[in-house]
This record gives C-alpha cells, structure tokens and sequence, in this order.
C-alpha cells in the first residue's frame, strides 16, 4: 500500500467536497454552513439554497462575530473559473473557524441537478451524482 498517497487523498477529503456529499450533510442536519464568497449580487441573482452570502472581501473577525465555530463552513463561488471560495475558505480558516471548499462551486452544484434560490434561481433536474 502507498502510505503517501493515501495520505494525499486523505487531505482531499478534509478539504474538499462535493455537492452530493454536501447535500447529504445539509439532509442530515450535520451542522454544516454553506457560505458564498462571491459579490452580494451574484449571490442575490442565484446562490444554493439556506447559503449565507459573505463576500470574501467582507470577511474579518467583526462580520463573523457570532458565527459558531464548532460547525463546518463550506465555502463555495461560481466554480473552477473563480477562486473566492479558496479566499474564503482561506480568510474563515485564519479566524479560527473549520472550512472546507465545495468542488465546482455553483456550477458542478446544479450540474449535478441541485436547485438553487434567488433572480435567476434553477429549479434542478433532481439528476444524480454519478458518483453515488
């Protein structure tokens, strides 16, 4: 067996995850926050259902006063074009918080057939992962 790799597929997972595993967490009530990092008008034209808008560049110790620090934030943004949810994720880990980075953000989110909210809500196809 290859310890190293193991290991690096380990911290993938403590990292990262995906909109299945995400919306599986959100099914259970598993005390994961989903946070958008990106503008508060991308977030208003569409964003994942029950998601807090933060804008990364908002983030401080002020904005995050009274977030819990024993839930899991996933972060996300509009997907591999974009990269406020590694700022975020990066910004909301230096305040001490648990973070994890939600792979292809908004985009693999209704790829993958999840709804989303707001102006230019998707209602979702309710399609399948193809990783389940």
């Amino acid at each position: 067996m290859d310890f190293e790799q193991m290991k690096h597929y380990q911290s993938k997972l403590a990292y990262e995850t995906d909109s299945a595993d995400l919306q599986e967490a959100l099914d259970n009530g598993e005390g994961v926050v989903v946070v958008d990092g990106r503008s508060a008008s991308a977030y208003e034209d569409e964003h994942i259902p029950g998601a807090v808008s933060l804008p990364h560049r908002d983030i401080s110790a002020n904005t995050t006063a009274t977030w819990d620090k024993a839930k899991l934030y996933v972060c996300y943004c509009d997907g591999i074009g974009c990269n406020a949810s590694t700022k975020t994720a990066l910004k909301l880990l230096t305040l001490g918080f648990q973070v994890r980075e939600l792979i292809g953000g908004l985009d693999w989110w209704k790829r993958d057939g999840h709804p989303t909210h707001g102006a230019g809500a998707a209602v979702g196809s309710g399609a399948a992962c193809g990783c389940r």
